[in-house]
């Protein structure tokens, strides 16, 4: 149980430090992501006001496309290529990336690399 709350500490933590410098506007707004054992959510969020402009989760696109079985890192660039569609819409070329404190390999890396493929830029 130590084990597990220390590396929960140790990530917010980080994540912590990486906000202090990471600010999103409406015009660059900060993607956020945050990564659980079984599914990536990301958001892009407006720091000036607070709120949301758009999100994606893996949950979603799992219920609209049913597709064959992929593994996570699969999953993850789909929702990174689904977040730049939307953004795209929104009229958002540019974000601000927040990896939440998590290192920037497997299902994270893969999530920037879709919205890279999305022609979002970082």
């Amino acid at each position: 149980m130590n084990l597990i709350k220390s590396k929960i500490q140790k990530r917010n933590r980080r994540h912590k430090r990486a906000r202090a410098r990471i600010f999103g506007t409406k015009e660059v707004p900060r993607l956020s992501v945050f990564r659980s054992s079984k599914h990536i959510y990301i958001q892009a969020i407006d720091d000036m006001t607070g709120s949301t402009v758009v999100s994606a989760s893996d949950i979603n696109i799992l219920k609209e496309k049913k597709t064959e079985k992929k593994n996570k890192t699969e999953v993850a660039k789909t929702v990174g290529l689904e977040m730049a569609k939307k953004l795209k819409e929104k009229a958002v070329s540019k974000i601000v990336f927040d990896r939440g404190g998590y290192k920037y390999h497997g299902r994270v890396k893969a999530l920037a690399e879709g919205a890279r493929e999305g022609g979002i830029k970082f």
